[in-house]
């Protein structure tokens, strides 16, 4: 069984899922207001529980997967972010894509791009290599934290048509960053 690392920074903690996770992940793919940008219909049980073992199980066959976003001084995950591949859309990239979600009540805080730069340090040290990610138009927060990681769009013309676009990140902006500089890692792969 491959140890899931957990990555902390000065605000969160990146931690495995845990069974005891599940309500609360389902609660937050129940939200409206979190699935607007994510297909926008919430999901039902058995969907967020399909959904919560395919990222315990992509950790174990290939290696990467998401993380439960844990503010520190709390007990309860605020969202997901991390890395999966992508075998149900037959459009989807050959590359990982990356992915992540605060729920709204954590959103405007700085969190998401403190947890998604984290994600992608570690990425960048361990597994390396282009990374996709896929944002519907209009969602800016997504679109400016994926530029800031170094994304852009893979097909400009795609821009206005009302479709996930699709996002490619070939190597990071300005090389890998040093991790050990702002957060710290503990377990191995």
């Amino acid at each position: 069984m491959r140890a899931i690392p957990t990555i902390r920074t000065a605000r969160l903690t990146l931690r495995a899922m845990r069974l005891q996770d599940f309500e609360r992940f389902a609660e937050i793919w129940r939200d409206p207001s979190v699935v607007a940008h994510l297909g926008g219909v919430p999901w039902d049980e058995p969907r967020a529980w399909a959904s919560f073992l395919r990222n315990a199980g992509h950790w174990q066959m290939v290696g990467y997967g998401q993380w439960a976003i844990e503010p520190h001084g709390t007990r309860e995950m605020v969202g997901q972010v991390g890395f999966f591949v992508d075998r149900t859309d037959e459009a989807a990239s050959p590359w990982p894509e990356a992915g992540w979600m605060l729920h709204p009540d954590a959103q405007g805080q700085g969190l998401g791009i403190d947890a998604v730069q984290a994600a992608h340090d570690w990425f960048d040290r361990v597994i390396t290599g282009p990374l996709t990610c896929r944002i519907l138009p209009g969602n800016d927060r997504s679109d400016a934290i994926a530029r800031q990681l170094g994304y852009h769009l893979a097909d400009p013309e795609t821009e206005d048509d009302g479709a996930l676009q699709l996002y490619l990140r070939k190597t990071p902006p300005g090389g890998p960053r040093n991790l050990l500089d702002d957060c710290s890692t503990r377990g191995s792969m």
